[in-house]
């Protein structure tokens, strides 16, 4: 199994379980509790929407007006004027988060229903009472139980004169608020406080609204005949939302339909203000039963006025009202305590100040309004995108953990954590767009570090004994522990493994034999094998085989690796320098060695039996090294290797001496010469390897003429070169016995 599968195997394990985890109800809870959380607290406070203000019911304003700290013990007179000061002022909605279903003194009921009616924009909340209730057969046990909501709206005579009535239910602790109800689904799909408010307030654009609406809705309803004014007469908003609700609900592509015709449209093009709200309005009827809430901040984040300085707009204690500019803003009027002691309508939010200051009632409602205003609510991420990301996230973090050492595994997923939280960060502050934090930076991201890690320990252990056990016949213990050591992650398979092998022949070796002593030749070839084991110890090999004049030495490693293969190859170069400068020592016997490298997979064998082993790499790549090495001989080369030798390694000079058939191989490979390292390189070495691949090009393109002048031109600019001579005969064999059409430019060779 490859490294790059392992790492697509890793990767995929940790995008599933991300998913999975991310999809369970512990899952979700961490991302809304801790992610979402994480977010608010990055993005900090944020400027609420200037249409919106909270009157305050305050302790001071009891204090001021001399009343208990119970504001429904008020006189309702009070409200009376409060809102005819608004009106004054010229507040487009007045919503009251503040229960009015107990009568109180008659007079004052009449002037504040009475300030209600003429107002026509007064919004009231009604308590959602919730009772459960047994339920069975009469004078058994019972079966069951049964959850009933009901509605309990204000006094009648308050009921009757306002433009809408409407309940806003939310959870209280130990649970934070996250969301809050658009419409009601188990009080009969009622449209929640803030909803309501916000139709009011649309009614400014309403005969658009409807005209739009009739466009792209066919269906005949007489309530959408009836005009606002009819409507809020009547009492019949809520109902008006609801058959609406139920006409987005059945066509739900028609939203879409609006909204497109809304931007495109002319009409709206220079009212901007009247594109928001029929925008709002219509993503609100479009919006599910519930939303997250986008909090602004803690408590008075929204524009907060304390009730008493309303109340006395006209005269010198409402002085500090004078900078508050009421003129088409929807005003919420409802508890908003400043102390956590005063506090008995607060909810705790991401925004709840260390000394528990919570959010008041009348604040999240006015903070659903705002969202619904500026259409920004936040927004999770749908089911499939959010498998998506997750998966493909996972996905990356499997690649880097396992495909990268420790440190720098380390350093790039550390990296790519900080830029998916800026980017979630960026979505979230300009688009309310909700990306989960919690799964792929808190779980995903460690699991895949540590599931590499320990992936590549038990690997890496268990190949190191296999290794250990091949090398120990032969080797050393320190040498095998040091190339224990550098072979690290080897393939599942036994011992099996990746490595460069290197070949070498010298090429007078039976004439010296015949001339020399044998003692004379036993130290002549002692001091050769030093001078060419100290390229191949220097750069990491082994000398694996000694036979006569020949040298096997081998780089293994785990897994395909660029260096090892380069290091091969700058060992082969070095022990040709170091044989030239052997003759030089040497001015009485002038040798030369044939190289050949090859890259492959093979098998690290013992051979042998009873109390005598050796270790030697088993395999085609060995045999084909042999055979490469002995190609030198008709080139009229010394160091051949392989195209997966050299594949993707630079720095080193080489040239293409084509695609050979070799001796007893069914499969031809194409073969490269290595002439000098990149930085140690002549013009004439450049020149002839350049010209060389223009005449191998004629040559291949059974060019013969043009072929043979320009291998003729190589010798002649640049001396005797075997490559060039050998393709000279074989184009004067080509001539007199061309090949077959179907041929590819593969160049048989019959000996070894």
């Amino acid at each position: 199994m490859s490294k790059l599968l392992k790492s697509l195997i890793l990767g995929l394990i940790v995008g599933l379980l991300g998913v999975v985890l991310s999809l369970t109800p512990v899952g979700h809870e961490l991302e809304e509790n801790l992610g979402l959380g994480l977010l608010f607290k990055l993005r900090g406070e944020k400027d609420a929407p200037s249409e919106v203000v909270v009157v305050n019911i305050d302790k001071a304003s009891s204090d001021e007006l001399t009343l208990p700290n119970r504001p429904v013990d008020w006189p309702r007179a009070l409200h009376a004027r409060l809102i005819e000061n608004l009106l004054r002022e010229g507040a487009e909605v007045i919503v009251f988060d503040v229960t009015f279903d107990k009568e109180s003194d008659p007079v004052n009921d009449r002037i504040f229903a009475e300030a209600v009616r003429k107002a026509r924009n007064v919004v009231f909340c009604e308590f959602l009472k919730k009772e459960i209730v047994p339920f069975g057969k009469l004078n058994e046990a019972p079966s069951g139980k049964l959850d009933i909501e009901e509605l309990v709206p204000p006094i009648p005579i308050l009921a009757r004169r306002a433009a809408a009535l409407a309940p806003f239910p939310l959870p209280k602790l130990p649970f934070r608020v996250n969301q809050y109800w658009t419409f009601k689904t188990s009080a009969g799909d009622t449209p929640t406080l803030p909803v309501v408010a916000f139709q009011v307030y649309g009614f400014q654009v309403y005969n658009e609204f409807i005209e739009l609406l009739r466009k792209y809705y066919p269906g005949e309803i007489d309530m959408l005949s009836l005009k606002k004014d009819e409507l809020i007469d009547s009492g019949k908003v809520v109902k008006f939302m609801m058959i609406l609700r139920d006409i987005f609900r059945k066509n739900p592509t028609m939203a879409d339909r609006m909204l497109a015709e809304l931007q495109s449209s002319k009409t709206f093009a220079s009212e901007m203000r009247k594109r928001q709200i029929l925008t709002a309005l219509i993503k609100m009827y479009q919006a599910p039963d519930s939303q997250y809430l986008n909090f602004y901040g803690p408590s008075r984040t929204i524009t907060t006025v304390p009730y008493h300085q309303v109340l006395y707009l006209n005269n010198d204690m409402g002085a500090g009202t004078k900078d508050v500019d009421f003129r088409g803003k929807v005003v919420f009027v409802g508890q908003a305590e400043t102390q956590p002691y005063l506090q008995k309508d607060g909810f705790y939010t991401v925004f709840t100040t260390p000394d528990g200051l919570d959010l008041n009632g009348v604040e999240i409602a006015a903070t659903a309004f705002a969202n619904i205003l500026e259409n920004q609510p936040v927004i999770s991420l749908n089911i499939s995108s959010h498998t998506v990301l997750i998966l493909i996230f996972g996905l990356f973090l499997g690649l880097a953990a396992f495909l990268l050492p420790s440190i720098p595994a380390v350093i790039i997923i550390i990296g790519m954590n900080a830029l998916y939280l800026y980017l979630a960060l960026y979505q979230f502050r300009t688009a309310g767009l909700w990306y989960p934090l919690v799964v792929p930076c808190l779980l995903q991201s460690p699991a895949s570090f540590f599931g590499a890690v320990i992936w590549k320990y038990v690997d890496t252990g268990r190949e190191r004994q296999k290794i250990r056990k091949a090398f120990s016949y032969y080797l050393p213990e320190d040498i095998v522990d040091k190339l224990i050591m550098n072979i690290g992650d080897i393939r599942a398979s036994t011992q099996i493994v990746n490595g460069t092998c290197l070949y070498t022949d010298l090429e007078q070796y039976t004439s010296l034999s015949e001339k020399m002593e044998p003692e004379e030749l036993s130290n002549f070839i002692k001091q050769y094998y030093e001078t060419i084991f100290g390229p191949v110890k220097r750069y990491g090999g082994v000398v694996s085989n000694v036979v006569a004049d020949s040298m096997l030495a081998l780089w293994v490693s785990a897994l395909p690796d660029d260096q090892q293969r380069k290091n091969a190859c700058l060992a082969a170069l070095d022990l040709t320098e170091e044989v030239r400068k052997f003759n030089q020592s040497s001015p009485d016997v002038k040798i030369s060695t044939r190289i050949g490298l090859n890259f492959g997979r093979f098998l690290l064998g013992n051979i042998g039996a009873i109390d005598h082993y050796e270790y030697r790499p088993i395999g085609d790549i060995v045999n084909t090294t042999a055979r490469i090495e002995g190609l030198n001989k008709y080139l009229g080369t010394y160091l051949l290797a392989s195209e997966e030798t050299i594949e993707g390694i630079k720095g080193i000079l080489m040239r293409e001496l084509g695609n050979f058939l070799l001796y007893g191989k069914a499969k031809p490979i194409k073969v490269f010469e290595l002439i000098s390292r990149a930085d140690k390189m002549t013009e004439e070495q450049k020149g002839l390897s350049l010209s060389f691949a223009d005449a191998l090009d004629a040559f291949r393109s059974r060019l013969w003429e043009d072929a043979e002048v320009k291998f003729h031109d190589i010798i002649n600019k640049y001396g005797k070169d075997g490559p060039s001579q050998y393709y000279l005969k074989l184009i004067s064999h080509y001539r007199e016995d061309p090949p077959s059409e179907s041929w590819d430019g593969v160049i048989c060779v019959e000996k070894k």
